[in-house]
């Protein structure tokens, strides 16, 4: 069976994760919204990933809203020690479905004691502030006040660590100067390549960078050039897209998410599939600037976080 670990690790602060992860957002209903038709296959997603090495789990408490980390709680709870789970804050789901801004100081303490009661734990291993100045992509917006406020939290030591969602590079700066930045989560993947010159700068600087959709999003990669590299390795395009993102940068993690255990496995094994520089030189020809629109979620899937 392939194993996470084959695609090597790399540090969150001071907790070790394998790069292979696991997004959760795909556990909850359609559109992230409400439970899912099979729990129970939604828990064996869960402990299949653990099964298969995975250790890096992202969530957040408003994917269902609730209903994803009360499904990991379930299915994983008491976790493994070498377990991380990521989670987020900073949104909130209207009666409607809608994704909503929740960034005041208020609101992002409220988010945090919910992440801790549903997930069941005392501390919050990692917390990215997901900024909500634009839903859809990183627009600039000032984040003295938020990001005090949850400064303030892990002083208080129920955040250990703090990361950035849907960020530019200006709110990164900005963000630093306050407080350690672990991780930054934004929109990556083939297709869709404005943040190369980022994950450059978040690499010399020790800082993981955690593309969601890395296969798409709601719109799944296709391109002629991605099938043909993936026939000529014996891999699907979609491994095939995973195994780029693992030899782009080595400060890149991935989340791809799933509801399926099927799915989950193909997405595992693309950690031991090696690209040779012909095959990326041909895959880095598809790269482009643009946006799907999403809240960075996760692996909405049909689509991989």
């Amino acid at each position: 069976m392939y194993q996470a670990n084959q695609a090597g690790s790399y540090m969150l602060g001071d907790l070790e994760v394998i790069r292979m992860g696991y997004g959760a957002m795909q556990l909850a209903g359609p559109h992230v919204f409400g439970p899912p038709g099979d729990r129970q296959q939604a828990i064996a997603v869960l402990r299949s990933a653990l099964e298969m090495g995975v250790n890096h789990i992202d969530t957040s408490d408003f994917y269902g809203p609730h209903i994803t980390n009360q499904i990991i709680r379930e299915a994983l709870h008491p976790y493994r020690d070498d377990l991380v789970i990521v989670t987020k804050i900073g949104a909130r789901r209207g009666t409607d479905g809608s994704w909503l801004k929740a960034m005041s100081p208020a609101e992002l303490e409220s988010a945090v004691y919910d992440n801790l009661r549903n997930l069941g734990v005392e501390v919050l291993d990692v917390v990215n502030l997901r900024l909500m100045f634009d839903v859809a992509a990183p627009a600039e917006g000032d984040l003295e006040a938020p990001l005090a406020a949850l400064a303030e939290l892990k002083r208080k030591g129920i955040v250990r660590h703090i990361g950035l969602s849907n960020a530019t590079a200006n709110q990164i700066a900005q963000a630093r100067t306050m407080t350690d930045i672990v991780c930054v989560q934004n929109q990556y993947n083939l297709a869709h390549r404005g943040d190369d010159p980022l994950v450059a700068q978040l690499a010399s600087a020790g800082i993981a960078y955690v593309p969601f959709f890395p296969l798409g999003g709601f719109s799944p990669l296709q391109s002629a050039t991605l099938e043909q590299v993936a026939a000529d390795c014996g891999a699907t395009p979609l491994q095939t897209a995973l195994a780029w993102l693992l030899q782009r940068s080595p400060n890149i993690l991935l989340i791809p998410g799933t509801a399926s255990v099927g799915h989950l496995r193909q997405n595992i094994a693309a950690a031991a599939l090696h690209l040779s520089s012909d095959a990326v030189a041909a895959l880095d020809t598809i790269g482009g600037i643009g946006g799907i629109g999403g809240i960075g979620a996760a692996t909405p899937e049909t689509a991989s976080q």
